[in-house]
């Protein structure tokens, strides 16, 4: 079982809250920190975005891929990205990433899957936004992780249906719950990987921060894992 820190934009594009959010991920029992690397007018856009201009100010460069890449070698945590395009596919190559993350938007950007296939790594695949029976053919001949994810910000306990969700087929959950109740309920029910955003105060300028875990709950969401691994 492991826990990815979905760090994302919740930096606020300050590196050194950045560092901060990295190193209380790998203190409260994270095993990945993870970023999100984009072009804001290519992937949001400026029409009918009330956030243009905090994604602007959250977009990350290429040095700033190298510095948090470092802090986490650092830190002793892993670091990783969903990377919104080819281009940055190949920064992610450059400072060594082990896996590659596809996040529920892209999941039908053929460039970019193809980019991240060509690579030969693991793959973390969302699909939030994804409405066929069958799991994407694209990754047939690579290792893909799929989690199971309902695309909404935040997402209620009634939306997931996490009964009915086989961690058979899928291998973890992207939770967009306020709270940990339903990342508890997935990893009970045999999910090995969650991804869930993580931010040191709610109260924080942003759209993620309010359905974010805290320190305090990813230490608890670390501590029920461990009593989960202790029981098998």
């Amino acid at each position: 079982m492991e826990i990815i820190a979905e760090i994302g934009q919740n930096h606020n594009g300050d590196m050194k809250l950045a560092k901060d959010l990295i190193l209380s991920a790998k203190e409260n029992g994270a095993d990945v920190a993870k970023f999100q690397v984009f072009d804001t007018d290519k992937v949001f856009g400026r029409e009918g975005n009330d956030w243009y201009d905090y994604n602007c100010s959250t977009q990350l460069s290429r040095d700033d891929v190298r510095y948090l890449a470092e802090e986490c070698r650092n830190a002793g945590i892993e670091f990783m990205a969903s990377a919104f395009d080819a281009e940055r596919v190949e920064w992610l190559e450059d400072v060594g990433v082990k896996r590659h993350k596809i996040a529920s938007r892209s999941i039908r950007d053929k460039a970019l899957l193809k980019a991240v296939i060509k690579t030969g790594k693991p793959i973390i695949a969302s699909l939030g936004f994804w409405e066929d029976e069958d799991f994407p053919v694209i990754f047939k001949y690579s290792h893909v992780d799929y989690l199971y994810c309902v695309a909404r910000y935040p997402a209620e306990l009634e939306d997931l249906h996490l009964g009915s969700v086989d961690f058979d087929l899928y291998s973890g959950f992207s939770d967009h719950t306020t709270g940990i109740t339903a990342a508890m309920i997935a990893l009970s029910k045999g999910a090995r990987i969650i991804e869930k955003h993580f931010t040191l105060d709610k109260n924080m300028y942003g759209p993620d921060h309010s359905c974010s875990m805290t320190p305090v709950e990813l230490k608890r969401l670390h501590d029920f894992r461990c009593q989960l691994q202790r029981s098998l």
